[in-house]
């Protein structure tokens, strides 16, 4: 094992861990092989993509040295970025909707950011993030860079998002899998992740891609958002366009309830021992439903997408 020079360097190369026990809880054949991204330094897969979107941008000059960095964040974003900001020395502003668990504000100004606290859209129910809550959390961000003369992470349009899990997650699931993967389903929010992780499943062994989305908000499969209120925090946000799902092939569509990734969360730590958050328990509900079907008999990739502690505010846990 090699010291690092930073916390930096220890994000990504996550470990990996098969999901057997809750296969065999659920009666279902095949394997889910879950990548355990809570386990990065900021405790989420964002980490990556905030690696991926500073670095790219210091290599095109569009962020200099010392410069503020603003982002529009449900937490894990903006506690990844506060985290590379804190080692390299650049202020940062992290804007956030008032519907997010409290932990996520407190972790990243532990960590030295500046948290924005955006008041929810009228009828706004706490811990339940719409697509009417981010507009005004953008429309902050972006008044704040413009005064501020900062730089934008803007993860929903920025390519060193879904970049980062293309050369990462994507091969590290595949090695981790000794190339048995057979398919891969990601809970969208930005799009990073699926876009990134497929593209290069897709070429390293033909693995099908699904996208996850939550039920009464599944736009991107052609739906409409008749409830786009749910409790799955950091996705869902009933966005039928983003960037990062231009051109990516998708094999398929699922949704999921909130009642439905509550439990499977649940089930997953006392089940597996895996301490993750909401959106881990929505992919790993989908991955079951895949084997119960088309994936029957298949191997199915997932991303535990950050940590049960960000959620200890919330109904999470009983």
């Amino acid at each position: 094992m090699v010291a690092h020079a930073s916390v930096i360097g220890a994000i990504g190369g996550t470990p990996s861990v098969w999901l057997d026990r809750l296969c065999a809880a659920e009666g279902v054949e095949g394997r889910i092989l879950a990548k355990m991204d809570y386990l990065n330094p900021g405790f989420s897969k964002k980490d990556r993509a905030a690696l991926g979107i500073l670095d790219a941008a210091a290599a095109a000059g569009d962020l200099a040295p010392g410069q503020t960095v603003v982002e529009l964040t449900s937490g894990n974003m903006g506690t990844g970025l506060a985290i590379i900001c804190a080692v390299r020395g650049h202020p940062f502003v992290a804007v956030m909707s008032e519907g997010n668990s409290t932990e996520r504000a407190r972790m990243m100004r532990a960590l030295g950011a500046e948290v924005v606290l955006v008041p929810q859209a009228q009828g706004g129910v706490p811990g339940q993030v719409t697509g009417a809550d981010l507009d005004l959390v953008e429309d902050a961000a972006q008044r704040i860079t413009a005064e501020r003369g900062a730089f934008r992470a803007d993860q929903f349009n920025h390519p060193g998002n879904a970049a980062a899990h293309e050369v990462g997650t994507g091969p590290e699931l595949w090695e981790d899998s000794g190339g048995t993967l057979t398919a891969f389903v990601d809970f969208a929010g930005s799009g990073g992740t699926y876009a990134g992780t497929i593209r290069a499943l897709k070429a390293l062994g033909g693995v099908r891609g699904y996208l996850l989305e939550p039920e009464g908000a599944a736009v991107l499969s052609g739906g409409i958002a008749a409830a786009p209120d749910h409790p799955i925090q950091g996705g869902g946000y009933a966005m039928p366009d983003l960037a990062h799902m231009a051109g990516v092939p998708v094999d398929g569509y699922l949704s999921v309830s909130g009642d439905t990734a509550r439990a499977t969360t649940r089930a997953l730590a006392r089940t597996e021992g895996l301490f993750a958050g909401f959106s881990a328990g929505a992919n790993a509900a989908a991955a079951l439903e895949l084997l119960r079907r088309p994936e029957r008999g298949g191997v199915v990739g997932i991303v535990l997408c950050d940590s049960g502690l960000k959620y200890l505010s919330t109904d999470l846990w009983p």
